[in-house]
């Protein structure tokens, strides 16, 4: 028997339950893992919501990525090997101290990369990833919006496009975490609480506004990050921190000057093994280059993991957080 967080109904932060669950042998095409982190993510607070439907049903075991040492595999598994180093992104399952997981989808951790930083970069690294990368290809000439800078995923990507040479505008909701994505790669800082940032976006830019919006708050940013796009520009939701979007008449991205709008998520990006490859190296590439830095700010014990969905909920934290079991 081994610790493990689990959700048996659906809910606020209180109904993550710290338990013991069994662990079996791994059968065919799945490895076992001792866990050294688990990732925490806005995503996780969604399945334990019931906003996204849980895959496995109820009870299940929270949380989507993490990292940690193989200590067993499958009958027909040959590419990955006991006390191999790997970290993930699955639905589900991370917030245990040991599991199964399927080996087609893992990757392996590349010496630089320390396990504990690994369990708490994948979604969101691989996300800035696909968002900067793939999604809109982000350049020198292109100015963008980046909402909630301060976040997890807000922090790599001010960074991560910066790198690429793009001129970064961020919201945050406070004087630190102004400061916080300043020093992270941002070089426009909009206080949403205290500004109107679609005038500020026209301010910044001299009314040429920005070539696409990324967007993880979802409700409360939601139709005026459209007037921070110019003709032909993309609006990016890939979160709704804030509550879904609501249904609106499509019609508005034309009266916007002809917009582009998608709402893309991992699953899709990373859907075959070269494509969860490509991302995954490209991500491991700019951490130990140093192009991209993604230290651990807060740590959690996995019997915390309340109190941890309570501070990311409150949006009480910045950069990435772990639980470790």
């Amino acid at each position: 028997m081994v610790a493990a967080v689990r959700v048996h109904k659906v809910g606020g932060p209180e109904v993550l339950t710290y338990e013991e669950v069994d662990v079996p042998a791994p059968g065919p095409g799945q490895i076992r893992i001792a866990q050294a982190s688990c990732g925490i993510n806005f995503i996780d607070t969604y399945f334990r919501s019931g906003l996204y439907p849980s895959p496995v049903g109820l009870p299940f075991i929270a949380g989507n990525e993490g990292a940690g040492t193989v200590t067993a595999v499958g009958p027909d598994v040959t590419d990955i090997k006991v006390g191999d180093k790997v970290a993930y992104v699955v639905a589900l399952g991370s917030y245990a101290a040991e599991r199964l997981l399927p080996a087609a989808r893992v990757v392996k951790v590349p010496d630089g990369i320390d396990l504990a930083q690994a369990g708490g970069i994948m979604l969101k690294g691989m996300t800035v990833c696909y968002l900067l990368r793939r999604t809109f290809k982000v350049g020198p000439e292109h100015t963008i919006l980046i909402h909630a800078a301060a976040g997890g995923i807000g922090l790599i990507a001010c960074q991560w496009a910066k790198r690429l040479g793009a001129t970064v505008i961020g919201t945050v909701g406070s004087k630190d975490k102004g400061e916080l994505a300043k020093a992270n790669g941002c070089d426009h800082v909009i206080y949403y609480r205290d500004e109107d940032f679609p005038a500020r976006v026209k301010e910044i830019t001299g009314g040429a506004l920005c070539d696409v919006v990324y967007d993880g708050v979802g409700k409360s940013t939601f139709p005026a990050s459209l007037d921070c796009i110019k003709p032909l520009g993309m609006f990016v939701s890939f979160g709704n921190a804030s509550g879904s979007i609501e249904a609106f008449n499509i019609n508005l991205l034309q009266a916007k000057g002809s917009l582009f709008a998608t709402r893309p998520t991992l699953n899709h990006y990373a859907a075959t093994r070269a494509d969860l490859d490509g991302l995954a190296n490209e991500l491991f590439e700019v951490v130990k280059s140093g192009a991209v830095k993604i230290p651990i700010q807060t740590r959690y014990a996995l019997k915390d993991a309340q109190q941890a969905h309570i501070d990311l909920e409150a949006r009480a934290t910045t950069g990435t957080s772990i639980l470790v079991p």
